[in-house]
């Protein structure tokens, strides 16, 4: 599949749902839109490993696919953990909301935070991604 933009160094997924992560992982594979694809599985995982990035132990994510409603850390708790702990490394990170239930409250939620571009409903489709390309990744 050709693509018109080019791949990010690094897309981080964090959900705990394997299906949406697995589906997800194979759509961003085949579309060419990472080199490199990082799951983790609820917010404390993202963090430590946004932690590890800080510290050049790992590269830092291009763009977070972010679940809102996952066990031990849920997306809100992340983000406001993220920004408490500064890992936003220049505000150059996009952070993107993935929800199978995005009530009123969440998504009203969201707009508190200037880290988070917009929400998607799981899984992402071909179109999502190509938007999310075209939209914050075009040269």
């Amino acid at each position: 599949m050709k693509t018109q933009f080019e791949p990010l160094n690094l897309i981080m997924l964090v959900d705990d749902d394997d299906t949406t992560n697995f589906v997800n992982t194979r759509l961003l594979t085949k579309m060419g839109a990472a080199k490199e694809i990082v799951v983790k599985k609820n917010g404390a995982e993202a963090l430590e490993y946004l932690q590890a990035s800080a510290k050049g132990g790992v590269p830092y994510p291009d763009l977070i696919f972010l679940d809102i409603k996952m066990p031990v850390m849920d997306g809100f708790s992340f983000l406001d953990e993220y920004h408490k702990q500064n890992l936003s490394k220049n505000g150059s990170m996009i952070i993107l909301m993935l929800t199978s239930s995005a009530s009123f409250y969440d998504l009203e939620r969201l707009k508190d935070y200037d880290s988070v571009k917009k929400h998607f409903s799981k899984s992402l489709t071909e179109n999502d991604i190509k938007d999310i390309m075209q939209q914050y990744y075009s040269k």
